[in-house]
C-alpha cells in the first residue's frame, strides 16, 4: 500500500473514497463546514434530518457527490467531542476502511480529525488512523476466487495546516509497521494447518528474521532432546510432523537495557491427542498456535520500528496428534527444569510446550517474561470472547502490560492467583499434573506456568477469546484478530526499567 501525507483541503483530495470522521452532536464548523460549503449545505440537512448522527463508528456513505474532488464520500462518526481519543478513532477508521474495501485497487483519502480542545492533530492520533486503514482492508478470504476485501492502493492522509510534517510522516510509518504486525499475526492464524507447521512456520520466521535483520536460532528435535525439553517433546510425538522451537532476537538496548521474553503457544494444529476433541471444538484448532504468531508480528513491528529495547521472542511449535506414539493419559514427563507431570489430559497440551519454553527463556537471560496462549477455554468461560485474561506473579509488571492494553482498547483483566490454587495441580505421583479440575482452570493453568519461571518477572495473557472471532462486526473481521500485537508494542515501547 503506499500513501502521502500533506495538507490538501478535504474537497480538493482526490480518490474513490473521501472518509471524514463527524463527531457526535456537534455542530459543523471548521474543516467540516469548508466541507459543507463544497457538497452545498449537505451535512447539514443530513444532520438536521438525523439520518447523520456522528456515533462512534456508524457510516454514511454519499455514492454520488458533486462539488469536491473525491469519486464517493464515507461520513465515519467519531462518538461525543469529549470523549475522543486514539482508541475511538482506531475503531472508528477500521470500520470505515472495511465498509469500503471491497473493490480492488481503490484510491482512499482521509481527513484527519484535530483535538477539539487543543485544534491539534496528536501523532497518536496519525498512527491509529494508519494502522486502522492497512488492518480494515485485509479478509480472511485467503483462499476464495472471489476475494470479500481488498488491500487499497493508496491511502492519502489528510493532515490540517498546523501539523508537523516531519512528524506526521513518523506517526503515518510506525501505524503502518505495527499494522503489518497485526496482519502477519493474522494471515499466519487464518492459514490452514497443512500449510503452517512446526516446520514451515520456523522457515517464516527464519525468512522473516533474515529480511528484517533479527537474529535467528532454530532448534530441531535433535537439539530440542538436548535442551532435555521433554514435556514439549511428549506433546510432539503424535504427530507426523516434528517439533521446533524458534528464538528470534532483537538487542536495541544496550547491555545495561534489561531483556523481555516474549513466548508464544505454536500449537500449529490441536485435535486434542488421545484426549481427542469432539469435531465443532477442532474446526477452529489451526488457529491453537496464535500465541507463537502474535509474537512473531511483534517482533516484525519492533524491528520495522528500530525500538530501543532488548527482547527476544521464543516460538514453541508442535503438532497435536493422535497415534501410536501418542503421549497418555498417566504418563510422567520431565520438564526442562526437573519439574515431573503427570498427565491427565493430552488436550491441556499447551501449558506443557511452554512449560520448557518458559524455562529455556529464563536460562538464556530473561529479566521479565510475557506468555501469550490460546491456553484454556476455562478463560472464555469466565471473561467471553472479547476480554484476554492476565495472571502475573509480579504486580508492579502485570500494571506496565495492563496499562499498555488500556491506552491501546484491548480489554485486558487480571485475575487471581492465591496460593490455594496451586493445591489443585498436586499429583500423587508427580510433582505435579497438567489439569487441575474443573474450577477455575483458567487459573490452575497458570499456577502450572508459574513454576517454569524461576520468580522472574513474569505476565500470562490467555487469549484464547479475543485472538480468532467466531463471527465478524463492523469494526472487526472475522477469523484472527492479532489481538495484543498493538499493546505489546505500545509497552515495549514505553519500557523503562528497572520495574519495582
Amino acid at each position: 500500500m503506499d500513501f502521502t501525507i500533506d495538507r490538501t483541503p478535504w474537497s480538493q483530495a482526490a480518490g474513490d473514497w473521501l472518509i471524514v470522521g463527524v463527531p457526535e452532536n456537534a455542530a459543523i464548523e471548521g474543516a467540516l463546514r469548508s466541507l459543507d460549503e463544497a457538497l452545498g449545505g449537505s451535512l447539514v440537512r443530513l444532520q438536521e434530518a438525523k439520518d447523520l448522527t456522528g456515533k462512534l463508528a456508524e457510516v454514511l456513505p454519499l455514492r454520488d457527490v458533486r462539488g469536491i474532488a473525491a469519486t464517493r464520500l464515507l461520513l465515519v462518526g467519531l462518538g461525543p467531542v469529549e470523549q475522543q481519543t486514539d482508541v475511538t478513532l482506531y475503531k472508528a477508521m477500521i470500520t470505515a476502511a472495511r465498509h469500503i474495501s471491497t473493490k480492488e485497487g481503490l484510491r482512499v483519502a482521509v481527513a484527519l480529525p484535530t483535538h477539539a480542545a487543543s485544534g491539534e492533530l496528536p501523532a497518536e492520533w496519525i498512527r491509529a488512523t494508519a494502522t486502522a486503514m492497512q488492518v480494515g482492508c485485509v479478509g480472511q478470504d485467503l483462499y476464495r476466487g472471489e476475494r470479500a476485501r481488498f488491500a487499497f492502493q493508496h491511502v492519502h492522509l489528510l493532515m490540517p495546516e498546523s501539523s508537523n510534517e516531519e512528524e506526521a510522516q513518523a506517526a503515518t510509518a510506525a501505524g503502518f509497521h505495527i499494522a503489518d504486525g497485526i496482519n502477519l499475526t493474522r494471515e499466519l492464524v487464518n492459514q490452514p494447518a497443512q500449510v503452517i507447521f512446526p516446520a514451515s512456520f520456523a522457515d517464516r520466521a527464519r525468512q522473516m528474521a533474515e529480511a528484517e535483520g533479527l537474529s535467528c536460532e532454530i532448534l530441531d528435535e535433535e537439539a530440542l532432546n538436548r535442551e532435555r525439553m521433554g514435556a514439549l517433546l511428549a506433546v510432539a510425538k503424535g504427530s507426523d510432523q516434528p517439533p521446533r522451537v524458534v528464538v528470534l532476537e532483537h538487542r536495541g538496548g544496550t547491555e545495561s537495557v534489561p531483556t523481555i521474553a516474549l513466548v508464544g503457544k505454536g500449537v500449529t494444529f490441536d485435535s486434542g491427542g488421545l484426549s481427542i476433541k469432539p469435531n465443532d471444538g477442532m474446526l477452529t484448532m489451526k488457529c491453537d498456535m496464535a500465541g507463537a504468531a502474535t509474537v512473531m508480528g511483534v517482533m516484525l513491528a519492533v524491528a520495522r520500528l528500530k525500538l530501543p529495547v532488548n527482547v527476544v521472542g521464543y516460538l514453541g511449535l508442535v503438532e497435536n496428534m493422535p497415534g501410536g506414539r501418542s503421549f497418555k493419559l498417566g504418563d510422567v514427563l520431565h520438564a526442562r527444569n526437573g519439574v515431573t507431570i503427570e498427565v491427565h489430559n493430552t488436550d491441556a497440551e499447551g501449558r506443557l510446550v511452554l512449560a520448557d519454553v518458559l524455562s529455556y527463556a529464563v536460562d538464556r537471560g530473561a529479566d521479565y517474561l510475557i506468555d501469550l496462549a490460546t491456553l484454556t477455554g476455562a478463560c472464555v468461560v469466565a471473561l467471553g470472547e472479547d476480554v484476554v485474561g492476565a495472571f502475573s506473579n509480579h504486580q508492579p509488571w502485570c500494571n506496565s502490560v495492563l496499562s499498555a492494553t488500556r491506552r491501546c482498547g484491548e480489554d485486558t483483566w487480571q485475575m487471581p492467583m492465591y496460593d490455594h490454587y496451586a493445591e489443585l495441580i498436586k499429583s500423587d505421583v508427580a510433582d505435579i499434573k497438567n489439569v487441575g479440575g474443573r474450577w477455575g482452570g483458567a487459573i490452575t493453568a497458570a499456577k502450572f506456568l508459574e513454576r517454569f519461571v524461576s520468580e522472574k518477572p513474569w505476565v500470562h495473557l490467555d487469549i484464547a477469546g479475543p485472538a480468532f472471532a467466531s463471527s465478524s462486526k463492523p469494526h472487526r473481521e472475522g477469523g484472527a484478530t492479532g489481538v495484543m500485537v498493538r499493546s505489546l508494542v505500545e509497552l515495549l515501547s514505553t519500557f523503562d526499567a528497572p520495574i519495582e
